[in-house]
């Protein structure tokens, strides 16, 4: 669809927003933390079932790769995107640019933190 950067920055917002909320519950029953970073990507996937008596849906391709990358690359409580997802979004969200940062079989890779909407 048009919006799927939009949709699954959105998504990545509330799973951020979820767990920073629990953090700070946790924190206040001096339990153990849980902290996520998130990584986005826009490209091209393949995507299918594996499995034969245990089916499981999965999807494949240097998107995905890339993507991981923006994870690993990210901070925690932080919804790190690429430069392609960045330009799909711009104008939608307010976004730091972190500058062309490394990335394992990569290179280097132009980074942005989501920092919210832009209303």
């Amino acid at each position: 669809n048009t919006t799927h950067a939009l949709d699954v920055i959105n998504a990545g917002i509330e799973i951020r927003d979820f767990i920073e909320e629990h953090k700070k519950s946790m924190i206040a029953q001096n339990k153990p933390i849980f902290e996520v970073r998130i990584g986005i990507h826009t490209g091209n996937v393949v995507a299918g079932i594996v499995g034969l008596k245990k089916f499981a849906y999965d999807i494949w391709g240097d998107t995905v790769n890339v993507a991981a990358r923006m994870e690993s690359s990210s901070e925690a409580g932080k919804i790190n995107i690429s430069g392609a997802t960045y330009q799909l979004v711009k104008d939608h969200f307010k976004c730091t640019y972190r500058g062309k940062i490394k990335a394992k079989n990569k290179g280097e890779v132009d980074m942005y933190f989501v920092e919210g909407r832009i209303d």
